[in-house]
């Protein structure tokens, strides 16, 4: 069947993904086609695009969707045509009206749950449930660093810590974004642009820094990141917004006091059929019960996606950014 997608043919800034009409053909074993209703903008998509992560080009972008299954590959049992569900961890190709997906990387949604809600959380809210209760497990009364506080994962975070009675400081870079990040159950927000993020957080932790930073923005928060941790923290580095770290002397970690690094990723703590659908289970737990909340800003047409890539790498942003295929 022909659908409308985006491509990249080359690596590059927004103007290299293009709208075409492709061939999707239909379901493999174990797959499903799912009809995409919302679709997930999230800042990986904007590392496949540039070539940061390099993908075999030509190639279609994006990881995240939330539709209807429209149709079943042979052996696939335990999803059934109508069904509605979503996925963050591909394949790519998810900005189109359509994706083959394998049926075990899928989740069935539960009916208080929209397709935009999921498209917006899937893989922000995921991303903090690994962040939170796996990689490093958070306790009630700790006190945590969380770069861009108000970004779409920043916000699902401070809206994760209130709940588990942590104390949550954030960075933003306005005025305007540390208000939304109150709003959402940070505690402390530093303004990244004018003030010193790890003077601060010597300051309202006094002296002692904090036992884990969560840093999805890289090379221009690494060296504060480390600076902000007491002796023996963790620094989690999940991301590369500014660019990613390298270069980096491990001796740097025993000046500093004996620190841990970890670079994580959401497609290595959802390997399993079964992590990931634990995990989407206490993610839309909360979500049910209102202590997560979506957050979505900006919705796109799908023939718009260079504007949102635009949008989001600009720091123009503030929340969930979607594209609708129809």
């Amino acid at each position: 069947m022909k659908i409308k997608a985006i491509r990249i043919l080359a690596a590059g800034g927004p103007d290299v993904m293009r709208l075409e009409t492709i061939e999707l053909p239909e379901p493999g074993r174990g797959q499903v086609r799912v009809r995409h209703a919302h679709v997930g903008v999230n800042f990986i998509d904007t590392y496949h695009r540039s070539g940061l992560y390099p993908l075999p080009l030509p190639s279609g972008i994006g990881l995240e969707a939330a539709g209807t299954v429209e149709a079943l590959g042979e052996g696939v049992a335990d999803l059934a045509v109508g069904d509605r569900v979503a996925y963050c961890s591909g394949p790519i190709g998810a900005y189109a009206e359509a994706n083959n997906v394998a049926a075990a990387r899928l989740v069935r949604l539960p009916p208080h749950l929209g397709t935009d809600a999921a498209a917006a959380l899937m893989l922000k809210g995921l991303t903090v449930q690994y962040l939170f209760r796996q990689t490093y497990r958070l306790a009630p009364g700790e006190t945590i660093l969380f770069h861009a506080a108000a970004g779409g994962t920043g916000l699902i975070a401070c809206q994760w810590a209130k709940h588990l009675g942590v104390t949550m400081i954030g960075t933003a870079s306005s005025p305007e974004k540390a208000a939304l990040a109150r709003d959402h159950g940070c505690t402390h927000v530093i303004d990244s642009r004018r003030e010193d993020v790890a003077k601060r957080v010597r300051e309202l932790t006094d002296g002692q820094g904090v036992p884990v930073v969560y840093d999805g923005v890289g090379r221009d928060t690494f060296v504060a990141s480390l600076d902000s941790l007491r002796p023996r923290g963790l620094l989690v580095s999940f991301g590369n917004a500014s660019g990613p770290v390298t270069g980096v002397d491990l001796g740097i970690l025993s000046a500093k006091g004996s620190l841990y690094v970890t670079r994580p990723t959401l497609a290595t703590y959802t390997a399993t059929t079964s992590a990931l659908r634990a995990a989407a289970d206490e993610l839309f737990d909360l979500v049910g019960r209102g202590v997560i909340k979506p957050d979505i800003t900006r919705r796109y047409p799908l023939a718009e996606a260079r504007a949102a890539h635009a949008a989001l790498q600009g720091r123009e942003t503030v929340g969930a950014l979607l594209l609708e295929p129809r």
